[in-house]
């Protein structure tokens, strides 16, 4: 497996702010309360004009376990995504998985939750392979129950964002619903000419 370019700097870029929060915090293991309310997600200071921490609070992590976790599965799953779509439809699926799961954290969670991590911004690149996978295999039924499997286990234990978790997963599922049936038609037109209308 190639390892996209694009997916490398998105794993350089959170571990920076992690590193950045660590620095704040005098904590490599742990990040403190007051960072995590800055950099982070907090509902309450968002609605109050911190539009600005839907976008960092992606980047942002609570700790050292939870970066490791997150930036593996990135790295792995990310660079699929680069191989498959190109690093355009990895970029949109990060940011826009990550800011719908976020804007479902600021709807549904209350004012002084603080909410951090890519974990939204993942489940979205989860979304786009399976649902693609599921285009491609002509089984999309299996491609949802799968996508249900996977947010319903990592989102059982306390302290999960599902909210995020959600938001970034129907998003990515969506993109993957678009681009998973048009690498099919390509791939189709490619072998036998062309693609017959649904």
């Amino acid at each position: 497996m190639r390892h996209g370019r694009l997916t490398l700097v998105l794993v350089a870029l959170n571990v920076a702010v992690y590193l950045f929060e660590a620095f704040l915090s005098g904590n490599l293991i742990w990040i403190n309360t007051a960072v995590l309310a800055t950099l982070g997600q907090v509902n309450y200071y968002v609605l109050n004009g911190a539009w600005w921490q839907l976008i960092t609070a992606m980047f942002v992590h609570v700790g050292l376990i939870h970066i490791a976790f997150n930036m593996f599965f990135l790295y792995q799953l990310g660079s699929q995504l680069e191989n498959i779509f190109g690093w355009r439809i990895l970029l949109l699926t990060y940011f826009l998985s990550g800011l719908t799961g976020n804007l479902l954290t600021l709807f549904f969670l209350p004012p002084y939750t603080i909410s951090a991590g890519a974990s939204g911004a993942l489940f979205g690149v989860v979304g786009v392979l399976i649902m693609a996978t599921g285009i491609l295999g002509g089984n999309i039924a299996s491609a949802v129950l799968n996508a249900f499997i996977l947010f319903a286990i990592n989102s059982i234990f306390p302290g999960v964002n599902a909210y995020a978790h959600l938001g970034g997963l129907l998003t990515g599922s969506v993109i993957g619903l678009y681009k998973g049936r048009e690498l099919k038609r390509r791939m189709f037109e490619r072998i036998y000419g062309d693609y017959p209308e649904p």
